[in-house]
């Protein structure tokens, strides 16, 4: 196995925990960012637009089939980790223009050095707070949102939110693409009620998993994605592309994506002001 001295091979301390890059014995190109232990991004070294996490894969055959490549995107990505995703969109589309939000500037630091990263202003990485950054960006600024946010093994609640997703339409240019990644477990009550959510301010809404994971069977990732151009999201040809993918994945949309969601509930902000 390949050494590498641009990283230790001890955890790092950064805010929000600790940092780690590992290799493993077959796969020789292939590195995964650890944060606070648990995997976070996983890159290979040699090929930028090899996706190892499978939701990744999943959102890149919505990208595609939303602008084939190599048209450029302006894309926000809310959760940077290494930034895995945000490469793969520069190595496919070299013109793009992409900015990734990280809370921990040690991480965002660190990754910067550890991994060849594009270059401002093809990726910026901006220190804060994913929703409070996502308010500052103008209005109609962006062609693709996407939110891939973890505290833990969830994605915050103020993320997930109707006034959250109102606030992604806003940045986004009329008929641009959301896509979140929402992890979830048995009987997936969060992603039924996130797809409900997405469902109260997009005009178009798929949910994307593996089979098993959408029959509620284990714990894993469902990815959402959302838009208000017709011809995206009902593409037979996106339903393909998801289906031969190395897992393949299916595509919930119309009346069938209605029945996943059934009658869960439209999430809130919560108000926390004192209450008299």
């Amino acid at each position: 196995m390949p050494s590498d001295e641009r990283w230790p091979q001890e955890p790092v301390r950064i805010s929000t925990g600790t940092a780690q890059v590992v290799r493993t014995a077959d796969d020789p190109d292939g590195v995964t960012l650890l944060v606070n232990g648990v995997p976070s991004s996983h890159l290979d070294l040699a090929d930028p637009t090899r996706l190892e996490f499978e939701y990744m894969q999943q959102m890149t055959a919505v990208l595609d089939a939303f602008r084939p490549p190599p048209a450029a995107l302006t894309v926000v990505h809310l959760g940077a980790g290494a930034c895995a995703l945000a490469r793969a969109v520069h190595a496919a589309r070299p013109e793009s223009r992409q900015l990734a939000v990280e809370l921990d500037g040690q991480l965002a630091a660190l990754v910067r050095s550890w991994f060849d990263l594009p270059r401002s202003p093809a990726l910026r990485i901006r220190v804060g707070d994913a929703r409070t950054e996502l308010g500052r960006l103008p209005d109609a600024s962006a062609d693709v949102v996407v939110r891939d946010v973890f505290a833990g093994d969830r994605t915050p609640d103020p993320l997930t939110t109707a006034e959250l997703t109102a606030d992604v339409s806003r940045v986004l240019r009329p008929g641009g693409l959301y896509l979140a990644n929402c992890a979830d477990r048995p009987p997936l009550t969060l992603a039924r009620s996130e797809v409900a959510t997405v469902a109260s301010v997009f005009t178009h809404v798929a949910a994307i998993a593996e089979p098993a994971q959408l029959k509620g069977r284990r714990y894993g990732n469902v990815v959402l994605a959302a838009t208000d151009a017709s011809a995206v999201l009902d593409s037979p040809a996106l339903a393909r592309a998801l289906r031969s993918l190395p897992v393949p994945a299916h595509l919930l949309h119309g009346t069938e994506l209605s029945g996943f969601a059934g009658r869960a509930p439209v999430r809130h902000d919560v108000d926390e002001a004192p209450r008299p």
